[in-house]
């Protein structure tokens, strides 16, 4: 054999010489490692991934005509033989993570195949060849240097999963429209900068991939596609969504973060079973009023844009669980309504231009995670009390000169961030936070802690840095050392008098 043998992992009766059971003299391999025979001895699988094979694969493996499984993935195989043509009553053939640089015309031949996995290899091209394969079903491609796609690609009628991601394929030929079984295309991490219009064609498509490509535009055809769950176009150049998005009426994922986006058609109002909408990251300044309609939506994301405004339809979505406002130009002047998000668990705020919070939102009863980071906060008003639910609360980087008194009325915190405030005293009420873990006061202007501190049983972590402290009383010292102190204390309390 040329795979080197003597290297494999598992070699059990593989070996030229190795006796009582070398095939190469006449005995069964149906013992062999890796090897199933059927009923009249003849081999019918070999499985041999992940076992240091290495070098290319001999010609003899042409003579087991019987094979239907052949799994050499995850070796160092080199190259297959022409040979590999005459197994015609192979089903499933996988030989990705090899060293495989091209495929032999005869893979042609293979017209039993349901499955081909060639992934991870070195292919630049395939042979027109594999247009033959009318019975795929599977056909995985990716990680490998691809550039373009035989147009005999369209011949696989049968094919129902076609992986192509992380090739370097600039466009798709028209024929892929031909693929009508598909249910799943995957096409992300290419330099692809167009879609054909055929893809419209692809009537049983559910799941769509095309992330991280180069793509302006979406074509109008993609609204053919009407039984599409999921879309994941992050990653891109689009600047705009065709109007026909709108029909797409099973989608349930939609995924254009990291976009050109600067506003959405009033048809994404129209997508009424979406539970994922991700928008992070684009050039949105507003949104349309039709937003409100999709009322099944779980997780809004709009991170990382322009927005100044928010239509009020948006607090129609009362079936939020995680809404994302971060990273945008919103301030106080917000439309009411947002105590309509009674199942929101995840609000972020932060790095926006908010002078008060939001009204109505201490209405959220459900709400465990709060960020209201980086804005122009003074003071909070007395409400901020009202999040029983809540266990992680972010204030850092605003204003604030204090913390009103019902700020221990959060008896689930957690976490509680105010670095990067003006905070010069905290309330005695802070010893109610009795499920505190992390407390974070750096770079504020603190002249002492209440005693009422030492209560938190559960505090691991007060950060301290630049907070404007440079030693704690030795009454709080003593309590905290009684109680258990947080770590990164120590430096904050004089030593323990010697006995």
């Amino acid at each position: 054999m040329e795979t080197h043998g003597g290297a494999w992992y598992r070699r059990g009766c593989w070996e030229i010489g190795y006796t009582p059971c070398s095939w190469f003299i006449g005995t069964t391999p149906c013992s062999w490692f890796g090897v199933v025979c059927n009923d009249a001895n003849q081999v019918i699988e070999i499985d041999l991934h992940f076992n240091r094979l290495s070098g290319n694969l001999p010609s003899e493996i042409g003579n087991l005509t019987n094979l239907t499984h052949l799994n050499i993935g995850s070796n160092e195989i080199k190259s297959l033989p022409p040979e590999i043509g005459n197994l015609t009553n192979l089903t499933h053939l996988i030989i990705g993570s090899n060293e495989i640089s091209s495929l032999p015309p005869e893979i042609g031949n293979l017209i039993n195949l349901t499955h081909l996995s060639i992934g991870r290899n070195e292919i630049s091209s395939l042979p027109p060849e594999i247009g033959n394969l009318t019975n795929l079903t599977h056909l995985s491609i990716v990680d490998n240097e691809i550039s373009s796609l035989p147009p005999e690609i369209g011949n696989l009628s049968n094919l129902t999963e076609l992986y192509l991601y992380n090739n370097d394929l600039f466009s798709l030929p028209p024929e892929i429209g031909r693929l009508t079984k598909l249910t799943s295309l995957k096409v992300e991490r290419n330099p692809l900068s167009r879609l054909p219009s055929e893809i419209g064609n692809l009537s049983n498509l559910t799941e769509l991939q095309l992330s991280d490509n180069i793509l302006g535009i979406l074509p109008s055809e993609i609204g053919r596609l009407t039984k599409l769950m999921s879309i994941n176009a992050r990653g891109n150049l689009l600047s705009s969504l065709p109007p026909e998005i709108g029909k797409l009426s099973n989608l349930s994922g939609l995924y254009l973060n990291g976009n050109l986006l600067s506003s959405l058609p009033p048809e994404i109002g129209n997508l009424s079973n979406l539970t994922e909408l991700y928008l992070y990251g684009n050039r949105l300044k507003d949104l349309p009023p039709e937003i409100g309609n999709l009322t099944n939506l779980t997780k809004l994301d709009l991170s990382a844009n322009q927005l100044s405004s928010l239509p009020s339809g948006i607090w129609d979505l009362s079936n939020l669980n995680e809404l994302d406002l971060s990273y945008n130009k919103l301030n106080s002047n917000l439309p009411p309504g947002i105590e309509n998000l009674t199942n929101l668990t995840r609000l972020k705020l932060n790095d926006n231009n908010l002078s008060r919070l939001p009204l109505g939102i201490e209405n959220l009863a459900n709400l465990t995670y709060l960020n209201l980071g980086a804005n122009d906060l003074i003071t909070l008003q007395p409400e901020i009390g009202n999040f029983a639910s809540l266990t992680s609360l972010n204030l850092s980087d605003n204003r604030l000169n204090n913390l009103p008194p019902e700020i221990g009325n959060l008896s689930n915190l957690t976490s509680l961030n105010v670095e990067r405030n003006n905070l010069t005293n905290l309330p005695p009420e802070i010893g109610n936070l009795i499920n505190l873990v992390e407390l974070n006061l750096n770079y504020n202007k603190l002249t002492g802690l209440p005693l009422e501190i030492s209560d938190l049983s559960d505090l691991k972590f007060l950060l301290l840095y630049e907070s404007g402290l440079n030693s704690l009383s030795s009454e709080l010292c003593e309590a905290f050392l009684e109680n258990g102190h947080p770590y990164y204390i120590d430096s904050y309390c004089s030593p323990r008098p010697a006995n």
